[in-house]
């Protein structure tokens, strides 16, 4: 004996018993593999590994940052993009819109809303190292250098 009702699908509209998630593509799995010494320098001041920033994927892009001891990045601001930093390694002092500059360190994650200038200084004796996560994914033509600007 069963304890719910039979149901008589005949007399229910189509969409009732379909199943839709059978027509909707699954997401296909792919695991990225980046090539030693994929390192490049860039103008900001500082080294990246490109981890994922792909045309096919706008809602996201991860690069490895590694700051030198001492060095300090150029002023800078993302357009259209929020950037965050989980940091990794190393000792730094960050500085974002108009904040007073923050000590940072691994474990420490910095949001850096669209538009804000920013920039990080290595004040450790070894490499800064972080990650750089933005939403959307980062690209050139939402980047400007302020550095010479003057602007604070």
């Amino acid at each position: 004996m069963s304890l719910s009702p039979a149901v008589d699908t005949t007399s229910l509209p189509d969409w009732t018993i379909k199943d839709t998630r059978m027509s909707q593509p699954e997401p296909t799995a792919r695991i990225e593999k980046h090539a030693a010494g994929a390192e490049y320098d860039f103008r900001e001041g500082c080294a990246i590994t490109e981890w994922w920033n792909h045309p096919a994927d706008d809602a996201v892009s991860v690069v490895r940052a590694r700051v030198a001891a001492g060095a300090v990045t150029r002023w800078h601001r993302l357009h259209g993009t929020t950037e965050r930093y989980l940091l990794l390694e190393g000792a730094g002092r960050v500085e974002v819109g108009d904040q007073p500059p923050a000590s940072v360190g691994p474990g420490d994650t910095v949001v850096i809303p669209p538009g804000q200038r920013q920039r990080i200084t290595n004040i450790g004796n070894a490499d800064l190292v972080f990650l750089a996560v933005c939403t959307p994914r980062f690209r050139d033509d939402n980047y400007e250098d302020i550095d010479s600007s003057g602007e604070r």
